[in-house]
């Protein structure tokens, strides 16, 4: 008896803990992206001058190397946190999930590649006998387009992410074991990312149009944290979906 009980309490527990764990790797995936893209190179690069990028970087190179690091680590916690939820939201609609899934994994390559063009720069500016060829304003030139290329890739990223976010929002608004208010979020905030699809519209909108990711973003990450899901209706969900697997 003690063993069916505990059973029933450890598969209870099960969507719960993944839940959990799904809104702690979205906090690391937020924290390690806003300290690689936002602080460390927002402290490194001076808009339009690129001599005095240059010399930020050499003058901390190591600090610079953590923007790279922190980079890495956002990309692997969110490639975590896209198979939780893959799991958490495969009973509501499998085909939609694993396709939620496929997009933000797109994303997050092309969000890698971003983060190792951080290394150029380093290179093109350590001086080898090999870029004895460039003059130092060229070296310069080079090393700040590969920081310019490497914000476009994490804009590439955030409108995979935005097209993640509106079928996230969807998934979590079929759910019935989230609440219907964070699915809406969701929604509106990754069509505030895919406005980034259209830059000149992006810039004109900016900051409002991105507003909603951070209402929308942290409803969800707080509730997974801190509430989880509502394992009947989960478990429900898996239920109802395992029938016609089963039939088949």
């Amino acid at each position: 008896m003690s063993t069916d009980v505990t059973r029933d309490r450890n598969a209870e527990a099960s969507p719960l803990f993944k839940a959990r764990m799904a809104g702690m790797f979205y906090v690391l995936t937020g924290a390690t992206y806003v300290l690689g893209q936002a602080f460390v190179l927002g402290k490194f690069v001076v808009d339009g001058n690129a001599a005095a990028t240059a010399n930020n970087i050499l003058a901390h190179r190591s600090f610079f190397q953590l923007g790279f690091t922190a980079d890495l680590i956002s990309v692997v916690c969110s490639v975590a946190l896209t198979v939780l939820f893959y799991d958490l939201f495969r009973p509501v609609n499998r085909s939609l999930s694993l396709l939620a899934a496929f997009v933000h994994l797109v994303g997050l390559a092309v969000a890698a590649f971003g983060s190792f063009l951080l290394l150029a720069p380093l290179v093109i500016l350590g001086g080898g006998p090999y870029l004895s060829a460039f003059k130092v304003d060229q070296s310069q030139a080079l090393a700040y387009m590969f920081l310019e290329l490497n914000v476009q890739a994490w804009n590439a990223f955030l409108v995979f992410f935005g097209f993640y976010c509106v079928l996230i929002g969807y998934l979590v608004f079929r759910s019935t074991f989230l609440p219907r208010f964070v699915g809406v979020l969701m929604a509106c905030a990754g069509l505030g990312y895919l406005t980034l699809l259209y830059p000149p519209l992006a810039a004109r909108l900016s900051p409002y149009n991105l507003a909603p990711a951070a209402l929308g973003e942290l409803s969800l990450m707080l509730w997974l944290l801190f509430v989880g899901v509502n394992v009947q209706r989960w478990n429900q969900k898996a239920s109802k979906a395992m029938v016609p697997i089963l039939a088949a």
